[in-house]
């Protein structure tokens, strides 16, 4: 959970131009990490399921009266057979537009800080994404699916911009 204040947040409003910028930030950050790991490319990227925007910017899409400290962007992959994803893998990226300001810990960037992070997600034989990501979610089986659960979940893609999770509120229905 972030303690930074209403002076460290940006409160303008996330478009859907804004996520697509979200989406093409990961799927550098996963092109780079595969391209730097072969091992890692060959286990796990043809098994994306999808990115999705978490925690308090997500809120903040909703709302938008929460504030962005920054941008958490998910990728879930379908859970390897044999292998586990490196979850503790985190990545900072530059949003590299000033409409969010900067990042207080990041006076060097643009704009605001973007983390990106993955993590596998078991998948079973007729889900989409979608209630993968949901399933999740509601079950709450590791510390970063219940920490995800207390705030909104918005896909960046598939479906950039719906709505997954509102928080530990309710589940969506597809």
């Amino acid at each position: 959970m972030s303690t930074v204040g209403p002076e460290g947040r940006a409160f303008q409003k996330i478009l859907q131009k804004d996520l697509v910028r979200l989406v093409q930030i990961a799927h550098k950050d996963q092109e780079d990490f595969f391209k730097q790991h072969p091992k890692w490319s060959k286990l796990f990227a043809n098994r994306r399921l999808c990115i999705a925007l978490c925690q308090g910017a997500a809120k903040h899409f909703l709302d938008s009266i929460t504030g962005i400290n920054d941008f958490d962007v998910y990728t879930f992959y379908k859970k390897h057979p044999h292998v586990r994803w490196y979850a503790k893998r985190i990545k900072s990226y530059d949003f590299g537009d000033t409409k969010f300001g900067q990042s207080l810990d990041k006076p060097n960037f643009i704009g605001r800080r973007v983390d990106c992070l993955g993590r596998e997600i078991d998948f079973n034989d007729g889900e989409t994404a979608l209630t993968a990501l949901q399933r999740y979610l509601q079950e709450g089986k590791t510390k970063t699916a219940r920490l995800l659960a207390q705030k909104a979940v918005i896909l960046l893609e598939p479906d950039c911009g719906k709505v997954v999770w509102l928080g530990n509120v309710e589940q969506l229905e597809e």
